[in-house]
């Protein structure tokens, strides 16, 4: 039946977030290690490579088995595309934090904190998140690249605070096909990412100037 589906996989999804949240810092961790660390010896090199490897297989496994338990696969795959993007690309999961929290939230009479705070915040640490994995991703594809001008991960670093914050100083940019594509995307989700802390600090501002206009 459609209502015991349902709760398996919300019973599922509750289970699994511990799970997945080890994967996804193991993830990042072994990735992270394997990119700014030149000179890894073979038996290193191999670590990473297998942890990021396993903990990618986690996400793509965490996936099949939600969309088993959903009993409209094809719905589940069309609202939940957030889910399947970061599947694909594990460097894009900080975008979940605000699709897993607004879930969370959901299932909460009373939250702990306001409107405003909440979306701030989650949209801060997940640009946060997501700027260090582009400048990664970059940093990984660039360093070596024939015209790169993004030599070191300070200046990866440097770019992606720039493209995220839709300032775009221009004077790093990616050369290669890869980085192009990690660009494109980062621009996008920092136009929603910091529009959606700077509009909820707006909707904060004009809901206080009420209140002492009331007052």
């Amino acid at each position: 039946m459609p209502v015991d589906r349902d709760a398996r996989l919300q019973e599922w999804e509750r289970r699994a977030q511990p799970y997945l949240f080890i994967a996804s810092i193991l993830f990042l961790t072994f990735y992270s290690v394997r990119v700014l660390t030149p000179g890894l010896s073979p038996s290193w090199y191999v670590l990473c490579e297998t942890v990021t490897f396993v903990s990618w297989a986690v996400f793509v496994a965490e996936y099949l088995a939600r969309l088993a338990f959903s009993h409209d696969r094809w719905h589940f795959v069309r609202t939940r595309w957030l889910d399947l993007v970061v599947t694909v690309l594990p460097l894009l999961r900080p975008l979940r934090m605000i699709d897993l929290h607004q879930r969370m939230q959901l299932r909460r009479a009373e939250p702990g904190l306001g409107l405003e705070a909440r979306v701030m915040t989650y949209s801060g640490v997940a640009a946060l998140l997501l700027g260090y994995a582009a400048s990664l991703a970059v940093y990984h594809d660039e360093r070596s690249a024939p015209g790169a001008n993004i030599h070191t991960f300070g200046d990866a670093v440097w770019w992606a605070s720039s493209t995220l914050t839709t300032t775009g100083y221009g004077d790093a940019t990616p050369v290669t096909t890869r980085g192009r594509v990690i660009a494109v995307g980062l621009m996008f989700a920092g136009v929603a990412l910091v529009g959606a802390v700077v509009g909820s600090f707006s909707s904060y501002l004009m809901r206080r100037f009420r209140q002492e206009g009331e007052r």
